[in-house]
């Protein structure tokens, strides 16, 4: 198994995770307000915690969305800025299917929709089915609630806090009556897919990693390329 790095930062959670061997290590921080000051402090928690240094890393992951615009670019921007300094590849996973991993790993269904709170009174969605890898049935969409159209499958499984966020949308909808509403995108999940994705030779170089947008893309904010900056120095040093 490869060591890699994963970050998640599209939605209110942060995380991050260090996958190596068969281990997985994840730190969390909720508040997006404090997102771009918590990522490298939780990448040196996880490093010090399991004795693994930046330099061994093979690939940096990260949830590059759909989810909250600020979020996707905070997490392409240090994953990009550590992969140049340390010149890995970088592996841009998308959000939804990470989730879609979370829901597999608590009840072990093959077949997911995923419904994430896009704000706005939309939601980001897709349905996934699992046989030895991730495909995606319906590919991520930008919709209002009440436009969520699974295509028929055998023991749907639904997840996401998009259930959680306009109930009455999904009130009596048969794929929504066991949906489990508390799964969000996470690192952990992230670290998992990764490996599959570097093994895949889903890698790319750092400067063509991207976001995945589904609405209209905006610049870095200056906050925003002082993180970048943070990450390339620490990827950079001994």
């Amino acid at each position: 198994m490869p060591i890699i790095l994963a970050i998640e930062t599209s939605s209110e959670l942060a995380s991050c995770a260090l996958l190596w061997g068969e281990r997985v290590l994840s730190r969390e921080s909720s508040g997006v307000r404090t997102h771009s000051q918590s990522v490298l402090p939780m990448v040196q928690e996880l490093l010090a915690e399991s004795g693994v240094k930046l330099a061994e890393v093979e690939a940096i992951a990260f949830g590059a969305g759909p989810g909250s615009f600020t979020g996707v670019r905070t997490a392409c921007g240090v994953a990009q800025g550590l992969a140049y300094g340390l010149d890995l590849p970088v592996l841009p996973l998308i959000t939804l299917e990470a989730m879609a991993e979370a829901c597999r790993a608590k009840s072990g269904a093959t077949e997911v929709l995923v419904v994430l709170d896009a704000r706005m009174s939309e939601v980001y969605w897709a349905q996934y089915r699992f046989d030895g890898a991730w495909r995606a049935v319906v590919e991520p969409v930008l919709s209002a609630p009440g436009a969520v159209q699974p295509l028929a499958a055998d023991s749907l499984a639904a997840c996401g806090n998009g259930f959680a966020a306009y109930p009455e949308a999904f009130a009596g909808k048969p794929f929504a009556e066991h949906a489990d509403a508390g799964i969000v995108p996470h690192a952990r999940e992230l670290a998992r897919i990764g490996a599959a994705a570097l093994a895949a030779g889903q890698g790319v170089p750092a400067a063509q990693a991207q976001p995945l947008y589904l609405r209209n893309k905006i610049a870095y904010t200056s906050a925003e390329r002082l993180v970048i900056n943070a990450a390339k120095a620490a990827g950079a040093a001994p």
